[in-house]
């Protein structure tokens, strides 16, 4: 177990509606983000990942007292990773881009005008790093999401570190170095393994940066991405939208997504949908997220693996 003597306090004021409660509630529902560090007391969350450039492990224990109001931060990490790691929890809980112009969304739009009202202050909650969005999308083929999740917990207790975070010890997803160390990568197949040891080796040479990645048009970062063994085009929006957690792209291959919103809009082509979801802009992604939370909650079926198709009248 890693552990750290100087714990680090910040406090962070956000820009628009922020609910770190709503966060840690769609951490312990939603499966395909669902991770044993999720579960907290209310308005407190406890994270725990290997930082990128270092990847070594680090801790935050993430706390706000009242919706809508500053977030205090306490950092456990390498003096060297401090900074990182800050940059990492603000990009996580997607605080890090001002949110004060999306109630405007929904004052023009009334579909995501009601989703705001249903879950108020809720953002995208991301993936620590492209890297582990990466390696999510790879042991999610031909798997449900929620074997996917099981299978990347299970990695993270054998291969990665622990660290205590605040009295509760959480375990990390292996490091780059961690996952090439391995012969073969353990519970997966040998094709996951050479794959995930692929992503594994850009992460470690910088090529999976969360930031260089939203500074691309997103068709540029979604090329780059394919050239990934084993990534497509619904793996990589997933590594872009939920790795280095871009707030402003249509994820064009969600196809659940898609069905969401053709219920909602009373839509039908693809073209139509991404009219739509130009009017979201700069928030495309945030409502996505909305629509889809909103989905699952109202079928379940990504926790119970079936395919929902619902009339429009429904």
């Amino acid at each position: 177990m890693t552990t750290f003597d100087q714990i680090t306090w910040f406090t962070l004021t956000v820009d628009g509606p922020f609910d770190l409660t709503a966060s840690a509630r769609f951490l312990e529902g939603f499966a395909p983000a669902a991770r044993a560090d999720a579960a907290s007391t209310p308005g407190e969350l406890r994270l725990a990942f290997p930082v990128a450039p270092s990847w070594r492990p680090v801790g935050a224990l993430v706390r706000q007292l009242a919706p809508n109001g500053p977030v205090r931060v306490a950092i456990r990490a390498d003096p060297a990773d401090v900074d990182a790691t800050l940059a990492a929890v603000r990009r996580v809980l997607s605080i890090d881009v001002p949110g004060s112009g999306f109630p405007q969304i929904g004052a023009r739009d009334p579909v995501v005008g009601e989703l705001q009202r249903r879950y108020p202050g809720l953002r995208p909650v991301a993936f620590y790093s492209p890297y582990e969005a990466a390696c999510y999308a790879v042991l999610s083929h031909r798997v449900r999401m929620t074997q996917a999740a099981t299978i990347k917990h299970q990695l993270a207790i054998r291969l990665g570190d622990s660290v205590d975070v605040h009295g509760v010890t959480l375990p990390t997803f292996p490091s780059p170095s961690a996952l090439l160390a391995q012969p073969r990568v353990p519970m997966v197949s040998e094709v996951k393994s050479d794959r995930l040891k692929s992503i594994a080796e850009a992460a470690r040479d910088g090529c999976l940066d969360a930031e260089e990645l939203r500074s691309l048009p997103p068709e540029e970062a979604l090329a780059r991405l394919r050239k990934l063994p084993g990534i497509g085009p619904f793996s990589a929006e997933l590594i872009l939208l939920r790795g280095a957690a871009h707030p402003d792209a249509f994820p064009e291959a969600e196809q659940r997504l898609h069905d969401e919103m053709r219920h909602a809009y009373q839509a039908s082509t693809k073209q139509d949908l991404i009219e739509i979801a130009e009017g979201w802009s700069p928030y495309r992604t945030w409502v996505a997220l909305l629509l889809r939370v909103n989905r699952e909650e109202e079928t379940e079926e990504i926790a119970t693996g079936r395919r929902i198709t619902r009339s429009r009248t429904a």
